[in-house]
């Protein structure tokens, strides 16, 4: 059972619940951090991957 299998009635009852408990002044804040904080990792993850094909690149030449 991966997060692959949610599912949009799974999506709308996760918001519902979001909004019940945060309220909705709080929600679009939340929203720009998730954002933001995926934007970071993303872009944390693309310098691993390139420090490793890199680093493969200069193995394979030598």
């Amino acid at each position: 059972m991966g997060l692959g299998n949610i599912g949009i009635p799974g999506l709308i009852l996760i918001l519902i619940i979001a909004l019940i408990v945060f309220g909705p002044s709080k929600l679009p804040e939340i929203g720009k951090a998730f954002g933001s904080s995926l934007k970071e990792f993303k872009n944390a993850t693309k310098g691993i991957v390139s420090d490793d094909d890199s680093r493969k690149d200069d193995h394979t030449s030598k």
